[in-house]
């Protein structure tokens, strides 16, 4: 694949008026799940919400414009107008989700009625969260419960408004949406700050992650502790599942990104971050490496890591070596688009970049091994009578 390219730069364009504690930093970012909206944590307690084309030539023009600074053409085309939340603290955590056309709590958005509408969750320095309607900006619940920072949040992908938040407080908090952002479950096993957390696509599991050296992986029926995943050296900071739930990649400090099968726990492979030899210049300090932030490509065959050593690398699933890289200035978080083909990135000087990704026509295979994935466990797939190579590829052991 080729190199990435930076497609377009954003930039916080509010002056350094707060105090020193209202810091900058994008610790992260989000895309809707249909692709049509970006939310982008940029510092000052602001939250900037911006609507995205889906046209892959389009986004390139206007993220060409927005990088630019032309908010005002943009508008002029008639789409949906950029927004601003005021969130009234630092923001850490961003998770959208779509609301059903019948909703059946008492808090609705206004067009729970008629169409379905999306709904973005903040998590907050003060340890609130905030749940605004993304069409309108109303703020539709403040859920209290954290007694520190809201690190990172997770929407059920299955559209029951189930919403799960990690915190520094060293707990993550389980919420219904649907009953009036009511608290579910606090789940309590990790000593110490919760960096991260992750439900997987198929709503079986929940993966968390805090600065300790396991990562935990929780039931998403009993919310009860399923196992813990033990194998780096330092502590993990990010995880993510692949799309058909096979999959879940951790990142750590030890500049290592390990690959497990869920179900049994097993570590499949580790992806070493080597440093370039260009970077050497900085990179015979031990934790340039260090990771930042994981996560999967939309259709599970790629993977994008960013790590201290100011690069973005892009890995494929079944090789041990990075496919490509671009270099990049404190990078903080990654995020893929939805409908594949570019990566946004987050950093701590407050930007936002947008790369473009390997494109890739699945082959038939995967597409069957993805399927079948969707809906049986490593487990099933063992017991099925089918010859063993078939099984070591459908449970992701051929690389």
């Amino acid at each position: 694949p080729e190199e990435p390219v930076l497609l377009a730069e954003l930039k916080p364009g509010r002056p350094q008026r707060y105090d020193w504690k209202s810091s900058c930093e994008t610790w992260s970012v989000a895309f809707s799940p249909d692709g049509a909206w970006f939310a982008w944590s940029q510092g000052h307690c602001v939250v900037k919400l911006i609507p995205w084309p889906l046209g892959e030539a389009e986004l390139c023009k206007t993220s060409e414009r927005k990088g630019r600074g032309g908010k005002a053409e943009a508008r002029s085309r008639g789409v949906a107008k950029e927004k601003t939340l005021e969130c009234g603290q630092i923001v850490w955590g961003l998770a959208f989700s779509a609301w059903p056309a019948t909703g059946s709590g008492e808090t609705e958005p206004t067009c729970a009625m008629a169409l379905p509408c999306l709904i973005l969750a903040t998590g907050l320095n003060d340890g609130q969260i905030k749940v605004w309607e993304v069409q309108t900006g109303h703020l539709l619940f403040s859920l209290l419960g954290h007694q520190d920072v809201v690190r990172d949040l997770s929407f059920a992908p299955n559209g029951s408004l189930i919403l799960v938040s990690a915190s520094r407080d060293k707990t993550l908090r389980v919420w219904d949406l649907s009953r009036d952002g009511r608290q579910v479950q606090v789940l309590s096993g990790h000593v110490q700050w919760v960096y991260c957390c992750s439900i997987s696509p198929d709503c079986s599991m929940l993966c968390s992650v805090a600065g300790e050296k396991s990562a935990l992986l929780w039931s998403m029926r009993s919310y009860t502790l399923i196992r813990r995943l033990e194998g780096h050296q330092s502590s993990v900071v990010s995880c993510d599942f692949s799309p058909d739930s096979a999959l879940l990649v951790t990142a750590s400090y030890d500049a290592c990104v390990i690959m497990w099968d869920p179900y049994t726990g097993e570590q499949l492979r580790t992806l070493r971050h080597v440093p370039l030899h260009s970077a050497l210049d900085y990179s015979s300090e031990v934790h340039t490496s260090s990771l930042r932030s994981v996560c999967f490509s939309p259709e599970g065959l790629y993977l994008a890591t960013v790590a201290d050593d100011r690069l973005l690398r892009i890995w494929a699933l079944e090789l041990r070596s990075p496919v490509a890289f671009a270099p990049m200035t404190n990078g903080l978080c990654c995020m893929y688009f939805p409908h594949g083909g570019f990566i946004a990135t987050g950093t701590r000087d407050g930007h936002v970049q947008f790369w473009t990704a390997p494109r890739v026509l699945s082959s038939l295979k995967h597409l069957c091994r993805k399927a079948l994935r969707t809906f049986l466990t490593t487990y099933q797939v063992l017991a099925l009578p089918i010859p063993r190579k078939l099984k070591e590829f459908l449970t992701y052991r051929t690389f």
